[in-house]
């Protein structure tokens, strides 16, 4: 049969190719703004880019768990960038789990799990990119759902534990650290109970961007008590299950940290 002593493929031969459709991605011009004439204005950095460019190719089956990508060198002259930046973004996706270093400078894909797809929104924004706006547009949409599955979804015992959670807050009206433990767990447990593994790792990426302000916010006087009674009310909604209150709770919940956030960015100015 014709074509029958081809030598077969190399077994990274798929890894190349992806890899080249990255750098290619990566060193591609900005498509111009259609009203503007001229360049889109590039937010992130080189670093920020490389990372996302190479996550989202794993998560689109490009790269695979187990490929290795080639060396820093090559890397380092295949996007035309120097080995800072690159190492930047390598060493936030080693952070997130999602690249592992093996000796001899090589990096090897590890898994696919949610909670390391999600990371990004942890790892790569600073507070110089946040857009509160933005965020707590996201945050709504996601944990609005949230709540509406925990109402119709958690069992009794779940029900108890975000009561718990709820009314143990009003012990920490002083103290800023322990109530961000205790409201870690609080928005977990409302997580749980919705009982959707993909949507509860959203909720919890979205409720760790932006945390730096979120704690200095946490430390202005009010702020807790009122964060407390606001979980109250939603811990009550769902023991009722009443779902437009449990909603309507959380909405005011969200609007008051959105505020609280946004006058703690603007005290720091």
């Amino acid at each position: 049969m014709a074509g029958s002593d081809a030598t077969p493929a190399p077994p990274e031969a798929d890894v190349v190719d992806a890899f080249s459709e990255l750098v290619q991605s990566v060193r591609r011009p900005p498509a111009p703004d259609k009203d503007f004439g001229g360049p889109v204005v590039q937010r992130r950095s080189i670093s920020e880019q490389v990372a996302t460019r190479i996550l989202g190719m794993i998560k689109s089956g490009n790269l695979r768990p187990g490929d290795k990508l080639p060396t820093e060198a090559q890397m380092s002259v295949a996007f035309g960038i120097s080995r800072p930046p690159l190492r930047e973004a390598l060493k936030a996706l080693t952070i997130m789990g999602v690249l592992e270093s093996r000796q001899g400078g090589r990096y090897t894909i590890t898994d696919l799990s949610p909670s390391r797809l999600v990371a990004p929104f942890n790892v790569m924004l600073s507070v110089a990119d946040y857009d509160v706006a933005e965020h707590f547009e996201c945050r709504s949409l996601v944990d609005i759902e949230i709540i509406r599955m925990c109402t119709a979804r958690a069992t009794a015992e779940m029900r108890q534990r975000i009561m718990k959670l709820a009314v143990d807050g009003r012990a920490f009206h002083n103290d800023p650290v322990a109530f961000r433990l205790l409201d870690y767990e609080f928005h977990q447990a409302l997580n749980d109970g919705a009982a959707n593994g993909m949507l509860s790792t959203l909720a919890q990426g979205l409720y760790d961007v932006g945390l730096d302000v979120r704690r200095v916010a946490s430390a202005v006087p009010g702020v807790i008590e009122k964060s407390v009674r606001q979980h109250v009310q939603i811990a009550e909604a769902i023991a009722a299950k009443d779902e437009s209150a449990a909603v309507a709770a959380m909405r005011r919940h969200l609007e008051h940290v959105r505020d609280s956030t946004l006058q703690s960015m603007a005290d720091m100015r």
